[in-house]
């Protein structure tokens, strides 16, 4: 069972206050760059439409379309849409993930980044939907929380400290799962896994950090003036970034896993 974390309950008017804190451009920047693209880019199909279900802010769905790709979104915070209709015209609409407003077999490809975790029902009634309406031999890119190596060594402690913030008032908030987990949840709804990605190795690290005390992005103050300085500070960042993207730390450290699923 997918161990559950208590904090805020999810419901539509959570995310439009969360995403109220971002800004298209600022999110669309970090798509751009982000290792969590490339994986995307890699798994979709070569042509057909693309349904972010759940897209938030809809970097991702202005990221495909920039590269050339028929995506749309859909998401339940029409706040969030029109803030990206806003910043740049892109088909989207509000809906229901669990009743979308798709014919059957519509979609080459679904793409959900950490948004079936949030269904304290569990994800089966998202996934059940996304097997509707993609195409057979369709595409799923599925993200959730990832129940890593380290959540393994804090199992105790996640789950004392979870109880008493249920007891404190509390709300369900997400599931964190295991590989086993999540290829189980995708093979309950016809969706057969054809691989695993975990990605964001540095979120926990950033959150052992106080915000106030890390360095600015590209700042090579802290590594020395001058250009010799920047650079030390690009080789330093370069090779942390190796280090974390190396499996061994991805298994231990991934924030997210990533599934790759194909509709039999």
């Amino acid at each position: 069972m997918p161990l559950a974390y208590y904090s805020v309950a999810a419901r539509q008017e959570f995310w439009t206050e969360h995403w109220g804190g971002h800004t298209v451009a600022e999110l669309l920047a970090v798509a751009r760059a982000s290792p969590l693209t490339d994986l995307v880019m890699r798994a979709l199909p070569p042509a057909g439409l693309v349904l972010e279900a759940g897209c938030g802010l809809g970097q991702y769905v202005l990221l495909l379309r920039e590269r050339g790709r028929r995506a749309v979104g859909a998401d339940w915070s029409v706040e969030a849409l029109a803030a990206c209709r806003r910043a740049s015209p892109a088909p989207l609409a509000a809906m229901d993930l669990s009743a979308l407003a798709l014919r059957p077999g519509t979609v080459a490809a679904y793409v959900s980044l950490g948004v079936v975790e949030h269904d304290p029902d569990g994800p089966d009634r998202l996934l059940a939907e996304a097997r509707r309406v993609l195409a057979p031999g369709g595409v799923a890119l599925v993200s959730v929380p990832y129940w890593n190596g380290a959540r393994r060594l804090g199992k105790a402690w996640i789950a004392r400290r979870n109880r008493a913030v249920a007891r404190a008032g509390g709300q369900f908030y997400q599931y964190a799962f295991s590989r086993r987990e999540l290829v189980a949840a995708l093979g309950r709804h016809g969706l057969e896994t054809r691989a695993l990605h975990p990605y964001d190795p540095a979120r926990l690290l950033r959150g052992l950090v106080p915000r106030g005390a890390r360095p600015p992005e590209g700042d090579a103050r802290a590594a020395g003036p001058g250009t010799g300085g920047a650079a030390r500070a690009r080789g330093l960042r370069g090779a942390a970034r190796r280090l974390l993207y190396s499996p061994p730390a991805l298994r231990f450290l991934g924030h997210m896993l990533l599934a790759v699923a194909v509709k039999r």
